[in-house]
């Protein structure tokens, strides 16, 4: 009987063939998916300026007031783009460490970078003011993004040292450290807020729940290029990846470098996610849900994984900007209770969908 139970099971699963085929079609709509997503996105917002009325006046010839250039070009478009930049690389991001970790938990807070990338901007949120003028100027307005890349680039070099011993990096002395310095990372985070004033209280719980509402050209200027590279860089690694499913001496066997395939995951997730973090506070569940339902729809094969997760990643934090800034007009809710409620039960739904089949 059991016997013809897992018969039954394996003529029903889809050949690898097919389920490559799938994925590949899964670009396409994702890609349509985001277009769309995107475009109606320019149209919602708290001010009356709708994406008809610009689109009628850009066809016909009309030139736009004062008021729809500013909303369109300096306002929405800057922080879509910067919408999908972030989602891309918190979702790819989470890709990659659930298949660095062979952990489908696994997310780039789980290894202490979002950690360290908060640490760096409370710290330039709270002391900012007592640093040279000299070194206010020659940031700018970017004191506090800069200051949580580096945090996040800082975790990312000190727990890569603890875990590397003779040239081998080990996931689990990742895992282990990672946990460590994320609790002593929030510690510090900790302190550092007893000695906030009230304003600074404010900016912090708005910046730790994650917004897009400070992006602008020059951050996406900044932030953009980092995500971009590490994306294309990161699309690179899959093959390595489903190497590294079957076990590091298997990977090793067919021929790949594990020990260089970790470097470039340690390294890739700490820029992507060190540029998100840095120009949009933290934001959850991205990392976590995206390749979990993309693993369940498209299979776990990561030269498409990858790929989709970004298309995907983007789409859901779009959609969730729309909401965040729609949804108690004209104020804006912090964009990571609408990630959190959005995706704490589609974690739980797959959980329990899965939950005869997965083993953690």
């Amino acid at each position: 009987m059991v016997d013809a139970t897992v018969d039954a099971q394996v003529a029903r699963a889809p050949a690898p063939d097919d389920r490559l085929r799938r994925a590949r079609a899964a670009h396409l709509w994702l890609a349509i998916l985001l277009g769309v997503t995107a475009i109606f996105s320019l149209g919602v917002g708290a001010t009356d300026v709708s994406l008809q009325s610009i689109g009628l006046k850009l066809v016909t010839g009309e030139p736009l007031t004062q008021m729809e250039r500013v909303v369109l070009w300096d306002i929405r478009l800057p922080r879509l783009l910067m919408g999908i930049a972030v989602g891309a690389a918190l979702a790819v991001s989470g890709a990659l460490m659930q298949g660095l970790f062979r952990n489908p938990l696994a997310d780039p807070g789980l290894v202490g970078v979002s950690a360290g990338a908060t640490l760096g901007a409370v710290g330039a949120i709270v002391l900012g003011a007592s640093l040279p003028v000299a070194v206010l100027a020659w940031t700018g307005g970017a004191l506090v993004p800069l200051a949580a890349f580096v945090g996040a680039w800082a975790t990312m070099v000190l727990l890569y040292r603890i875990a590397t011993r003779r040239g081998q990096t080990s996931v689990a002395t990742m895992l282990l450290g990672g946990i460590a310095i994320a609790a002593l990372t929030m510690a510090l985070v900790g302190l550092l807020i007893f000695r906030a004033d009230d304003l600074q209280l404010r900016e912090l719980n708005f910046w730790q729940l994650g917004s897009l509402t400070g992006s602008s050209w020059d951050k996406l200027m900044i932030a953009g290029p980092i995500i971009l590279g590490a994306l294309l860089l990161a699309n690179r690694l899959g093959r390595g990846l489903n190497g590294l499913a079957l076990g590091e001496a298997t990977a090793s066997h067919l021929g790949f470098d594990v020990q260089q395939l970790k470097r470039w995951c340690v390294l890739l997730v700490a820029a992507a996610t060190g540029a998100a973090v840095a120009v949009s506070g933290g934001i959850g569940f991205i990392g976590i849900v995206v390749p979990h339902i993309l693993r369940l729809v498209t299979g776990p094969d990561h030269r498409t994984l990858l790929i989709n997760a970004a298309l995907l990643g983007a789409t859901l934090l779009i959609v969730a900007d729309m909401i965040s800034r729609t949804i108690i007009s004209p104020a804006e809710l912090p964009i990571g209770i609408v990630t959190a409620v959005l995706g704490g039960p589609v974690f739980l739904w797959i959980l329990l969908q899965r939950r005869n089949v997965v083993d953690l």
